[in-house]
């Protein structure tokens, strides 16, 4: 089994930014992709971002290259994204997951889902 716990989120206004973390146990962190997902309010799940094992290799969604960067600290066991200039259709709750293929944008191709957390933007 793999835990996931998030933190981060929050209110912010539009162009302001916001980290969210996630910190994983259960299994060797450093050995699996980990990456995140957002749902908004009636949407489906969609991929936001996904990094390898070792953080090396980086995958984004169109909507939030160049915004949002996603990293890793495999000492602590723990993934990030940071998201700058946000705009009002980045609010949703974000999900972090644990995988195998950062390069996949299928969210059942992930088996591992934090809680969940909420980011929203004010215009």
């Amino acid at each position: 089994q793999v835990q996931l716990v998030q933190s981060g989120g929050g209110l912010v206004q539009a162009g302001g930014s916001l980290r969210l973390s996630c910190a994983a146990s259960g299994r060797s962190f450093g050995s699996y992709a980990m990456g995140w997902f957002r749902q908004a309010t009636g949407q489906e799940r969609d991929f936001v971002a996904a990094i390898t094992s070792s953080g090396g290799n980086t995958n984004y969604a169109d909507s939030v290259q160049g915004r949002f960067t996603i990293s890793r600290d495999n000492a602590k066991n723990t993934i990030y994204l940071q998201m700058n200039s946000l705009k009002p259709e980045d609010s949703a709750v974000y999900y972090c997951v644990w995988g195998w293929d950062y390069r996949t944008t299928i969210a059942t191709r992930y088996d591992y889902w934090g809680q969940g957390t909420q980011v929203t933007v004010s215009s």
